[in-house]
């Protein structure tokens, strides 16, 4: 059986090594034959076509002669946190008659004949709110918390009478400017 394996972290301090290493040991105990591995360091809340290793593993899946059984990831998150992405994503997989196995659930999309397994589209359906929801509270607290700081008095910018020419500001920081250049974010930076 071939399978893909998938890894998703959101921050440059995060690894994908574990989950791909995790889900390797999956596939070979099962006699998988891995065809290929897809990691990216993203937010799950961006859009699918802004995620650049899941965009070439969906056109892998859909233009390789080899016919991919299995999508392995480590947990339905690393598929994605916005609900409407993520059953983009499952739908396209089911479509192609392509199982999505979540491990630390060890639960799949298909069942063996090939068809929607009911009770995991459920289940799913439930994480993937929960993570939806649980990126929408950490946004929610992290906003409150800034207000209150306002609120109490408390600054946030850049001090008053902070003073830098332009050409000052990129020397003292040249690494930002660097990772930049090289098409990093800035909240990766």
């Amino acid at each position: 059986m071939n399978v893909i394996i998938y890894a998703r972290v959101s921050s440059k301090n995060g690894d994908t090594k574990r989950q791909v290493l995790e889900l390797r040991e999956y596939a070979e105990r099962n006699g998988y034959n891995v065809l290929g591995e897809y990691e990216e360091i993203i937010s799950g809340a961006k859009k699918n076509d802004e995620r650049e290793a899941l965009t070439n593993m969906m056109s892998y899946i859909q233009n390789h002669d080899a016919k991919v059984s299995k999508v392995l990831v480590w947990e339905l998150s690393r598929i994605g946190r916005d609900v409407g992405e993520v059953i983009q994503t499952i739908s396209t997989l089911n479509r192609l008659k392509i199982s999505l196995y979540i491990k630390n659930y060890n639960i799949e999309t298909l069942d063996e004949k090939g068809e929607v397994n009911p009770l995991s589209e459920l289940l799913l359906n439930i994480l993937n709110s929960i993570s939806q929801m649980e990126r929408t509270m950490i946004s929610s607290r992290l906003k409150s918390g800034l207000e209150k700081f306002r609120k109490a008095g408390g600054k946030t910018g850049r001090k008053q009478g902070y003073r830098k020419s332009e050409k000052q500001l990129l020397q003292d920081h040249s690494e930002v400017v660097k990772y930049l250049k090289k098409g990093f974010s800035i909240r990766d930076i």
